[in-house]
């Protein structure tokens, strides 16, 4: 998890696209240069083990766009192919918009 939200910052859709699983990833990713990455906090984690064959992360990723801050709440599903950890979906929570600065 924390390595494909580093790969956001830097805008790293190659690697993006490699830990997607096939049967979800999008064709190309689109990102928005004026978005800024602020911070990400994991908040559970559940399944994931090494003997584990699927995952879910829980987290909280802050960014701002045009000096509004957001929150993005995902609940992150992972499946573990050929020994590598894989992205499959994610189940959004609420994101609420903080205060300009």
């Amino acid at each position: 998890m924390r390595s494909r939200y580093t790969a956001y910052v830097l805008s790293e859709s190659g690697y993006l696209l490699e830990t997607w699983d096939p049967q979800t990833r999008p064709a190309e990713l689109d990102f928005d240069a004026a978005q800024r990455w602020l911070g990400l906090r994991i908040l559970r984690t559940a399944a994931g083990l090494e003997t584990d064959e699927n995952g879910e992360v829980e987290f909280v990723a802050r960014y701002k766009v045009a000096g509004r801050a957001t929150r993005l709440h995902e609940i992150s599903r992972f499946r573990k192919k050929d020994g590598r950890w894989l992205y499959v979906d994610g189940i959004r929570g609420n994101t609420d918009s903080g205060r300009r600065n």
